[in-house]
């Protein structure tokens, strides 16, 4: 089932509006679409997504849209849990709140304390912050942090508009991070060099089991290969990496099934990272997600992180590298 019929059937039945988000058009066009939804007029969109004692797997169930105007915050620098991928400058901002899909491993789930998905409808300030910034000199940012931008693209065309920025500002790299399988979305772009489209790559069993709601992987694999086809920089993200019964298995058939259908000296480049969360993000989490054995793993903490002891880590990461090597002598990079 595709996000697009997941929001029209389940969730958004109640749309939280600050009464400055009004005046957009982009509020206005969400409106129009979810004429049945229930429409409550707030101050804040932190009075909804940050009230206290709240059930976020309930609310999971039933998620409600929060329209708001971001006010400052344009741009973030980049967490050190993160991927900078050799760039100097690295931001990320966060034009949604929380995703569609429900991975059962997701950060997300300890960082707010409700599901309910908030999207800034001041888009054109944020580009504007961003290319200040940009005058200064290079960056490269993130803009599907927080969120899978590209599975809410049929919403508001984030992702299209920020490839069209990128592609009239070259010292703009972004990086459009995805498990969706939404390609279709922004397919009619010429492909800009300063656009990296990033597809993280579970196995199927995963997929299945940890990863709810998202497309599986044969999906992401053809979204994939018709990006390259198209000309598009595509990045194959084999993150994270779960330790789960018969890991080497499922990642070994991963690797072989990834590059059975893609051709290693057409994607930019490759990754590989553990699991890793801020430990404050696992223990809330861990309260509310007892169902979830890959939470439960006893994980240790260096530096507020909490992952993988170094032995299992380096075991994980070596043997990704090299299966990975059996289909090209391009160095992966290692998270």
């Amino acid at each position: 089932m595709s996000s697009e019929k997941n929001s029209q059937k389940g969730n958004f039945s109640r749309i939280y509006i600050e009464e400055d988000a009004y005046a957009y058009p982009d509020t206005q066009k969400l409106l129009d679409r979810f004429r049945k939804a229930d429409h409550i007029t707030v101050d804040n969109y932190k009075q909804v997504l940050n009230r206290n004692n709240q059930n976020w797997r309930l609310q999971k169930k039933n998620q409600a849209l929060i329209l708001a105007v971001r006010r400052d915050n344009f741009l973030y620098e980049g967490s050190d849990i993160a991927p900078d991928f050799g760039h100097q400058a690295f931001y990320y901002n966060t034009l949604v709140l929380n995703c569609l899909y429900d991975c059962s491993y997701c950060y997300l789930q300890g960082m707010y304390p409700s599901p309910h998905t908030v999207m800034f409808v001041n888009n054109e300030d944020f580009i504007s912050h961003t290319l200040d910034r940009v005058r200064r000199g290079p960056i490269y940012l993130c803009i599907s942090y927080d969120t899978d931008l590209l599975g809410f693209e049929h919403l508001i065309p984030y992702s299209n508009r920020w490839i069209e920025t990128s592609r009239a500002n070259p010292d703009l790299t972004i990086e459009l991070r995805t498990k969706s399988a939404n390609y279709r979305a922004i397919r009619h772009q010429q492909p800009a060099d300063n656009v990296i489209l990033a597809w993280t790559l579970s196995p199927e069993v995963v997929a299945e089991k940890y990863e709810a709601k998202t497309p599986g992987l044969k999906r992401r694999l053809e979204a994939m290969k018709q990006a390259i086809s198209d000309g598009w920089k595509v990045r194959l993200c084999f993150d994270p990496l779960l330790h789960i019964p018969d890991w080497k298995e499922h990642y070994s058939h991963l690797v072989k099934q990834t590059f059975s259908e893609i051709s290693p000296d057409q994607v930019a480049d490759i990754s590989i990272g553990v699991f890793r969360m801020s430990k404050q993000y696992l223990r809330r989490i861990r309260k509310q997600r007892q169902d979830s054995d890959v939470l439960m793993y006893p994980y240790e903490i260096h530096d507020g992180v909490a992952s993988y002891p170094d032995d299992v880590k380096s075991e994980m990461t070596q043997f990704v590298a090299e299966q990975i090597a059996d289909h090209t002598t391009e160095e992966p990079v290692i998270i």
